[in-house]
């Protein structure tokens, strides 16, 4: 005869259960399926604002704003929008966040919005974002939603960080502005465009073998 399992028991089983596949959200997008070392998306934002490491830090942590908020409303949401629509429907919603936020850093970081630019707009278009609302977010719950635009993010501004401190040591002996090195030994390059894709290609080897490694 079975020996039957008391419900406590089953609740706090099926909680830990829960709770396990929320760290395993969370941390998903940030090493195994990092959207630029890994799935190699989001590649404009990540050549065009990463010629600091101030820039891509800063270039992340907003696209993390907005892949968290949009991935918790679209999952909260989702039952309500005609999948016809669905699409248009949310690039409303992402357009909803990023204009208060691009609003916000023009008003309070206005050096950071010169630097940034164009890119801060273009959040509404990025297909990582886009990407995360129809995969993940428009098919499961809010906290889980929540988690992995959080987490995504969070692989996103490492990324962006990493290339940029390594685009601006490489470029001009300097990371976020604090001097490693002469400037006259960096070489200009890393600094231009053409550095933006030899460095990446290096971090995104570099990142497969660590990957690999585990």
């Amino acid at each position: 005869m079975r020996k039957r399992i008391p419900v406590a028991e089953l609740r706090l089983r099926k909680k830990m259960t829960m709770k396990n596949n929320n760290w395993s959200v969370l941390f998903n997008g940030i090493i195994k399926e990092n959207p630029v070392f890994v799935l190699l998306l989001g590649m404009c934002p990540t050549l065009g604002t990463t010629s600091s490491a101030m820039n891509g830090m800063s270039m992340g942590l907003a696209t993390t704003f907005v892949l968290t908020c949009t991935n918790m409303v679209i999952s909260g949401l989702k039952k309500l929008i005609p999948d016809s629509i669905r699409i248009p429907a949310y690039v409303v919603m992402i357009a909803t966040f990023v204009t208060p936020l691009q609003m916000f850093i023009e008003a309070f970081l206005p050096e950071l919005y010169k630097s940034l630019g164009l890119f801060i707009p273009l959040i509404v278009v990025n297909c990582i974002v886009l990407g995360r609302a129809e995969a993940f977010a428009g098919k499961n719950k809010l906290i889980p939603s929540g988690l992995d635009g959080f987490g995504i993010g969070l692989g996103f501004t490492l990324a962006l960080t990493l290339l940029g401190a390594m685009r601006e040591f490489l470029g001009t002996g300097r990371i976020f502005d604090f001097g490693i090195m002469p400037e006259e030994y960096g070489a200009l390059v890393f600094v231009l465009a053409p550095g933006a894709f030899i460095a990446l290609g290096f971090l995104i080897a570099a990142i497969n073998k660590i990957r690999k490694s585990i």
